[in-house]
């Protein structure tokens, strides 16, 4: 417990993108990928989909609030204070830990439901960002982890990016787990258009 504490502060206090004039904040709420887990910032995922957005001509401030080893239930427990007023969008990418350590689909889709509840009481746009089980999992979980993120993207009518690591299979660290500076970058590549869109 006081390890997830440090690391949630850790998290909080680590020095926020200025902001520009009229420029939109965007918060990634995430687990380790968001982090940019064994990267340094500059390859990391959030400042490469900043990158990806200004290449596109879309002016946004991307705020990362990732906690490694989150799962949906973390996100839930600090979403009002991690996703900060100013925030214009929030991508909630999440349920990873949760794939990881085996919870029950149910659970993190009550858990992701009442992140996108919060989050539009607040009057902040959702982007959910979904993941694949891999077909390793076994069919029956596979099945019905994957079936979470496009129901809770059409229960509450917010935009659905369907699988965060689409192409970036492969490129990953030494832990087999998370993506190296290649991947991230991918990934970025991916998203940026669907942000953009949300964004408008």
């Amino acid at each position: 417990m006081l390890t997830r504490r440090l690391l949630i502060v850790a998290a909080l206090a680590a020095p926020l993108p200025a902001l520009a004039a009229g420029r939109p904040v965007v918060t990634i709420l995430g687990d380790s990928i968001t982090a940019g887990f064994g990267l340094p910032v500059s390859a990391a995922f959030p400042a490469r989909l900043q990158a990806e957005l200004a290449k596109l001509g879309k002016s946004a401030t991307i705020r990362p609030a990732g906690v490694s080893g989150d799962t949906t239930a973390g996100g839930l427990a600090r979403v009002d204070f991690s996703v900060q007023k100013d925030t214009t969008l929030c991508i909630v990418a999440l349920g990873g830990n949760d794939l990881l350590q085996g919870l029950k689909p149910a659970t993190t889709r009550a858990n992701l439901d009442a992140i996108v509840r919060r989050l539009k009481a607040r009057k902040i746009h959702v982007l959910l960002a979904g993941l694949a089980a891999p077909p390793a999992i076994g069919g029956g979980y596979a099945r019905d982890f994957n079936a979470v993120f496009p129901a809770v993207a059409k229960a509450h009518g917010i935009a659905l990016y369907p699988n965060l690591l689409a192409g970036a299979a492969g490129l990953t660290q030494r832990d087999g787990i998370h993506p190296n500076a290649k991947g991230a970058a991918i990934i970025a590549q991916r998203l940026a258009p669907v942000v953009a869109r949300v964004l408008g």
